[in-house]
């Protein structure tokens, strides 16, 4: 065996302890649940977007790429040298990539794995501030795409400069027509659209600097164009911002659960499989990424909220282990995303790896 061949060998050995290396036993789940590791090598991976074809595509936000996961479960880039191309969002046989300033679409990339195509500039005039720039980007049932824009600070007000920070836009597919749909939003990394009802329902991340266990983290429910949540005003139900708190709360939408404060609340859907128990049905299913400056960390976990009309009545782990008792963690869940089958996938971007969750009756 020559030298060249020996490092093959070698690399393709790393690659598969890659998924060993991982102490998935510490990921606690409810009974006849199982996590395994679905794709290895997708450094930073954040939003996914799966293909007619079951190609699964996943953004990454600090690596800059954009990766394809095929049938067969290897790993391809499709794109890199992208400002935080951390949304995606699948149409009509192309991807859709928002990166900061940008959104981008990629023609007919499942047959062009190997080759990718130059991209189309859909929309190049988003604002360039890093600063919560990086979105989760989807289409709604009304076939618009939602772009949000997060507030470029942890807490500052820019309504009257700079209205499009702290909102969810939506466009046309080509871009054009762009609007404001929801507004006093600080920054949503996750949203899905109830398969009844068409209605739109977010994830909210709260601002910091308030203390440890202020404000919360929000899930919100916005029925219809032009409401406003709050910021930066007002945090939860009810806390006045003791910096910008000129307008009552009462002013503004509450959001329709309040989650634990600082827990970064982000990649979120509807379960709308077959696989788990009949309880997931259209429960909303999202990732916990994990507070970064808490005294004690919490989040780190894949929560699911269960609904009775429009009132959130549960707020549970489905999977959580990724925080060490010693208050590190190896592992980071970034977006959650149904499989045709019913089976959950998670993304990671402190591990690099993608998740399936599956349910067997015990």
């Amino acid at each position: 065996m020559n030298a060249r061949t020996l490092l093959c060998v070698l690399a393709v050995a790393l690659m598969g302890a890659g998924k060993s290396r991982l102490p998935l036993e510490e990921i606690r789940l409810p009974p006849g649940f199982a996590i395994e590791v679905y794709a290895d090598g997708v450094g930073n991976a954040r939003q996914m977007a799966l293909s007619p074809k079951g190609i699964l595509y996943v953004g990454s936000r600090g690596e800059g790429k954009v990766y394809a996961v095929t049938k067969d479960r290897k790993v391809h880039v499709i794109a890199s040298g992208l400002t935080l191309p951390s949304g995606l969002a699948w149409r009509d046989g192309a991807l859709y990539v928002a990166a900061v300033s940008r959104v981008l679409r990629y023609d007919g990339i499942d047959g062009r794995i190997q080759d990718p195509p130059k991209p189309v500039v859909i929309a190049d005039d988003f604002p360039t501030e890093r600063h919560h720039g990086w979105k989760f980007i989807a289409f709604g049932p009304d076939g618009w795409l939602y772009v949000p824009v997060g507030a470029p600070c942890n807490i500052c007000n820019e309504e009257k400069t700079r209205p499009i920070f702290a909102t969810i836009t939506r466009m046309k597919p080509d871009g054009s027509g762009r609007e404001i749909f929801a507004s006093g939003v600080r920054n949503t990394v996750g949203f899905d659209w109830h398969p009844q009802t068409r209605e739109l329902w977010f994830t909210e991340n709260g601002r910091d600097m308030l203390g440890n266990d202020r404000p919360p983290d929000e899930l919100d429910h916005a029925p219809k164009k032009g409401l406003h949540f709050g910021f930066p005003y007002c945090h939860g139900k009810d806390i006045k911002d003791p910096e910008l708190g000129s307008r009552p709360c009462s002013d503004f939408t509450p959001p329709a659960r309040e989650l634990d404060p600082h827990v970064a609340a982000i990649g979120m859907r509807f379960y709308t499989g077959s696989m788990f128990p009949a309880e997931y049905r259209n429960a909303i299913l999202f990732a916990e990424h994990g507070s970064w400056n808490r005294d004690t960390p919490i989040g780190y976990r894949v929560m699911r909220v269960r609904l009775e009309g429009n009132k959130a009545v549960s707020y549970e782990p489905l999977a959580q282990g990724w925080l060490g008792k010693d208050g590190k963690a190896w592992g980071r869940p970034a977006d959650v995303l149904v499989m045709p089958d019913g089976a959950v996938l998670v993304s990671d971007d402190e591990a690099g790896v993608i998740y399936r969750i599956t349910y067997r009756k015990p």
